[in-house]
């Protein structure tokens, strides 16, 4: 008798992680007698059942595969105890046989707000401990129902396609683009906490994912309950699906914009406007956006409001002057050119 299906469906979802994984870290045929150092993968675990569920996968799976499997925990600090929090998730991953297993304590600052600041600084100790156990790759538990939530998150920022693509299935920083792989994306929340159940893995509830004075657990708790009333129970799926078609359409728009790009620079490598003005918004706006971003904008604190009122230079022209983007970037559309420089 096999396992559980909710158990087989966690385990084919990481198996097929870890064969991407091999695929992009082959073993080196240099020496054909040496037996290579098989790769390391961490799995990113808070003792929720998401992480947990794919934390037992892992340890699983891994060994067949010749793959070493670890795990890390963030102690965000938030809450009292979390530090002992930490220390049972620690207990817990090397029961399921991980090693080496990491616990790392950030300090959560201000910036963007309690929820992007908890985000950053986990990221940031998700790196660290990557880098320095020397990991091929990071698991994260996102779910079905994260991806939903985070589309929904995209919709009500009006901040175009790419805020709809959610999470991407591999992503990464600049120099470990492929670092983070999320196994469960097409898994929805409640098959992850079935396969704990009946494996016996305790879990942990964050009171945070049930806080409504975090925006997330609102729209989990009271927004997606009340759009599957309104609409019916594919609400979920559809709004996953709409983030792979939507991350398709954006992957190739930047594609296009990163190909017309140089079409539309002079000789000394200004752009120029009447070039600019032919191409769709869709391509335009997006050259803009990287110039600003070359030029020392901040990304995350570039908007769309910016990039729109920069594209009127082109569109709209009356004359304006000079427009002030975010990290002392500024924009002007000097004799049929558009300069975007540091003010």
């Amino acid at each position: 008798m096999g396992p559980h299906p909710a158990v087989a469906a966690i385990r084919l979802a990481v198996r097929r992680v870890l064969h991407d994984i091999l695929n992009d870290h082959p073993a080196p045929d240099e020496n054909p007698h040496e037996r290579p150092t098989p790769p390391l993968v961490l799995v990113a675990c808070s003792g929720g059942a998401d992480s947990m569920a794919l934390a037992s996968a892992l340890a699983f799976e891994a060994p067949r595969l010749g793959v070493r499997a670890g795990g890390v925990t963030v102690d965000h600090g938030l809450q009292p105890g979390s530090d002992l929090r930490a220390a049972e998730v620690v207990l817990r991953l090397r029961e399921l046989g991980l090693d080496p297993v990491d616990s790392t304590a950030v300090a959560v600052g201000r910036e963007g707000g309690p929820e992007a600041a908890a985000r950053d600084a986990r990221y940031a100790a998700l790196d660290a401990a990557a880098e320095a156990h020397g990991a091929a790759a990071v698991l994260l538990g996102h779910t079905r129902d994260d991806q939903a939530e985070t589309v929904l998150l995209g919709l009500a920022r009006g901040s175009g396609i790419r805020s709809l693509s959610g999470m991407a299935a591999v992503s990464g920083r600049p120099g470990a683009a492929r670092r983070y792989r999320r196994p469960f994306l097409q898994l929805d929340r409640q098959t992850a906490r079935k396969a704990c159940m009946v494996q016996s893995l305790p879990v942990w509830d964050d009171p945070h994912n049930a806080d409504p004075a975090y925006t997330r657990s609102r729209l989990r708790h009271e927004g997606l309950p009340a759009l599957e009333k309104a609409l019916g129970k594919g609400v979920v799926e559809a709004l996953a699906r709409t983030a792979q078609l939507s991350r398709d359409d954006a992957d190739a728009l930047d594609a296009w914009a990163g190909q017309a790009e140089s079409s539309v620079r002079d000789a000394s490598g200004l752009l120029e406007c009447a070039k600019l003005y032919a191409l769709p918004p869709a391509v335009r706006r997006r050259i803009l956006r990287r110039a600003a971003i070359e030029a020392g904008a901040p990304a995350g604190s570039l908007f769309a409001r910016h990039i729109e009122e920069v594209d009127r230079l082109i569109t709209g022209w009356r004359g304006q002057g000079v427009i002030n983007l975010p990290g002392k970037v500024v924009a002007q559309r000097q004799g049929g050119r558009l300069v975007i420089r540091q003010g």
